[in-house]
């Protein structure tokens, strides 16, 4: 029996994990969905994600698991190394349950949203190469304006689009509020691998200054470049590509390792990526009829690396009280924060040492930490370990198909039989 009495429109403000794993939920339930995205297309490339904890059930119950398992990337886990390449401590990936540092299941953000993307065609409008300008709440909806388009009036509007929510910054105010900059900045691009000489394993190596240079393979030809260092009152353009570059040449001109090869690889990358290591802390995700899910919402930041689990799982959560409220944002929004704020929470606490574990600023402080992953990845002191990290199955998936309307049965071409 189908429960819903009037379809809602819903506006989703970014077409990344979120925004796709919302329309998903939300066509199955019924609603019309419009996705507005940026960028001219579904953005491809990215850094290798994380599927962790019960985002693996909401990618299990969305049918998608055989196509991560497909392209997935494999990595044996996770080492230190020194300037010369000689390890110093590692990680395997198949320590605490595939839920450390280097998480079980690993793909790259393009491929997992080409998945999402697929799966969410049916019934779901796309407005690529746009952007919302402007929102004007009024009795039975929000008015939205476009940059290219004209303006339209949605039930509900979702704010899908990420640590620099434009949805965020028109309804809830200025991004300084809610993103709070955790002292570090990171950059990450694709190079060819040939001639670094890598193995299945993501490397990295620190030097003093709270620098970092790490590759991880990504297949047969391509590797993933990533850079982090630390810095307070680095001054920048977002926009500037090349701006940004020119930082990240300049603060490891003097690194060692491999830097030099992929600093020289970063002229030709087709998804150079440079930003802040934020969190996205908010009290409320609501206001009005507007909505925020993911990183607009609840960044973890990289430390944390449940920021994929988070966008599906709070996706998820946020369809299906919508679903269960037939509508009624109000109910919805309140079901939602109730149930996924304590799996935030959670999921938000970042590793042992936080920044300074990532990023230690003095040789000694490296050795410190090197010594830490080789004692607390020993037999003795491994389930020690276990409990300090943060788990993304903090959370039990309720299910919302009892919400889902009723299906028509397909029309048979036998003909009824005579009483």
């Amino acid at each position: 029996m189908n429960n819903r009495t009037v379809r809602r429109s819903v506006l989703i403000s970014g077409g990344s994990i979120a925004g796709l794993t919302l329309a998903y939920w939300l066509r199955r339930y019924d609603f019309d969905v419009t996705v507005v995205e940026r960028a001219p297309t579904p953005r491809p490339g990215g850094q290798a994600v994380d599927l962790r904890g019960v985002a693996k059930e909401v990618a299990e119950r969305m049918g998608i698991m055989p196509e991560i398992d497909r392209a997935r990337v494999h990595e044996n886990g996770l080492a230190y190394v020194d300037k010369t390449g000689a390890w110093s401590a590692r990680m395997p990936a198949e320590l605490f349950d595939g839920e450390g540092a280097v998480a079980g299941i690993e793909i790259l953000r393009g491929d997992l949203t080409e998945i999402l993307y697929a799966a969410a065609q049916s019934g779901v409008e796309y407005i690529f190469d746009d952007t919302i300008t402007g929102m004007r709440e009024v009795s039975d909806g929000v008015v939205v304006s476009f940059r290219h388009r004209a303006s339209r009036v949605f039930d509900v509007v979702v704010g899908a689009d990420g640590l620099h929510s434009t949805v965020r910054k028109l309804a809830f105010g200025p991004e300084a509020d809610f993103v709070h900059h955790l002292g570090a900045y990171m950059a990450y691009f694709t190079v060819p691998v040939d001639g670094l000489g890598l193995t299945d394993w993501f490397q990295l190596h620190n030097a003093p200054g709270g620098k970092l240079v790490a590759v991880r393979p990504e297949g047969p030809s391509t590797a993933k470049a990533m850079f982090g260092f630390k810095a307070t009152d680095l001054v920048y353009d977002r926009h500037d590509v090349e701006g940004q570059k020119r930082i990240l040449a300049e603060t490891f001109a003097e690194m060692g390792w491999l830097a030099p090869r992929l600093l020289a690889g970063m002229e030709h990358a087709p998804d150079f990526f440079f930003d802040t290591i934020s969190q996205t802390r908010m009290d409320d995700w609501s206001r009005g009829r507007i909505v925020l899910v993911g990183d607009a919402g609840y960044c973890g930041s990289p430390l944390s690396g449940n920021g994929t689990a988070m966008a599906m799982v709070g996706a998820y959560v946020l369809a299906g009280e919508l679903a269960r409220s037939r509508g009624d944002h109000h109910a919805a929004f309140t079901g939602y924060q109730q149930q996924l704020r304590p799996y935030v929470t959670e999921c938000q606490k970042l590793p042992p040492g936080g920044v300074n574990g990532f990023l230690p600023s003095s040789r000694a402080a490296i050795r410190m930490r090197n010594l830490s992953v080789r004692m607390f990845t020993s037999t003795p002191l491994r389930g020690l370990m276990a409990k300090s990290m943060q788990k993304a199955d903090s959370i039990v998936l309720t299910d919302y198909t009892v919400f889902e309307p009723a299906r028509q049965p397909a029309a048979s071409n036998i003909p009824p039989t005579s009483s």
